[in-house]
């Protein structure tokens, strides 16, 4: 049993101790998380540190590369691979290389899903619909082009969005943290199930000590438990996104630019296309996590 486990409600010390630990040069605007490298492909040594330190600190970190509108794959999963993710989860939507090409799609796969659409996207962490042995831990978002106006995205650090929840009522983190705090319906087309229901908990700990976190603010894609503290919870969640909470950030990545994180929390403003260019982000889900030691 580990004595020094932090997300441990009983563990008082362990926790507090964490908590200073993570908020002591914590990022104070979105620009902090921004580290400009020269070639993607290949990271130097004092790049690759830099991005890891913030993504240590943050779980997230803002490259900027000088590739520009350059439409090459390889960019966001070279990047991974030199950060030691590349267990690429291949979900529906993916190409067949397991990236998936972000853009207003109408074909018949496509077009049901939001994020082929140019609405916005309610905070969410991707493949909270996934099954708890296929969690997705990493994530990486590859601007190739940007909206003609609007697709912002606003970000939220889940070590974050715990700190703030159990500091305000530990009973919170003890209702998301039931294993049958959040369900997601069944994905069914046209009396098809595509996906079973998927039941689990808001807040888990990795194998690794690391927490997970699996969410989506989205009414229709979310069944709660019904119970008074699994409400009170969710509604604090909610306040807390909706806020202006100083550790939310908010950036609209430009061409060559990309956020790598542990699938924090993230959600996406509408947009309007530039008809002759339109919006075009590269999305790489991974099952393994950033390396952080």
């Amino acid at each position: 049993m580990n004595t020094n486990n932090p997300f441990d409600l009983n563990n008082i010390s362990a926790y507090e101790s964490w908590k200073q630990e993570k908020l002591k040069g914590y990022p104070t605007k979105a620009e902090d998380l921004i580290v400009e490298i020269n070639n993607p492909h290949h990271l130097t040594f004092v790049e690759k540190q830099a991005i890891t330190k913030l993504c240590k600190k943050a779980n997230m970190a803002v490259y900027i590369s000088k590739m520009g509108d350059d439409s090459d794959k390889k960019i966001p999963f070279d990047i991974a691979k030199q950060l030691g993710i590349s267990q690429l989860n291949k979900n529906m939507g993916a190409d067949d290389d397991g990236i998936t090409a972000l853009q207003v799609n109408n074909d018949p796969l496509h077009k049901r899903y939001i994020p082929y659409t140019n609405h916005g996207i309610h905070w969410h962490t991707d493949g909270y619909y996934n099954t708890p042995e296929q969690q997705i831990n990493a994530l990486n978002l590859h601007c190739v082009r940007p909206a003609k106006e609007g697709g912002e995205n606003a970000v939220m650090d889940h070590d974050i969005a715990y700190i703030q929840l159990r500091d305000e009522d530990p009973e919170h983190i003890k209702a998301l943290m039931q294993m049958d705090a959040m369900t997601i319906p069944a994905n069914v087309v046209d009396g098809e199930i595509l996906r079973p229901d998927r039941v689990g908990p808001v807040f888990s700990v990795r194998d690794n000590g690391q927490l997970h976190m699996r969410y989506t603010a989205r009414a229709r894609n979310v069944i709660w438990k019904d119970d008074v503290a699994t409400k009170n919870a969710v509604t604090a969640l909610d306040n807390l996104l909706t806020s202006d909470n100083k550790y939310i950030y908010r950036l609209t990545l430009q061409p060559g630019w990309g956020l790598i994180s542990n699938n924090v929390l993230h959600d996406r403003s509408g947009f309007t296309d530039d008809e002759k260019n339109p919006r075009l982000l590269y999305r790489s889900r991974y099952y393994d996590s950033l390396v952080l030691d």
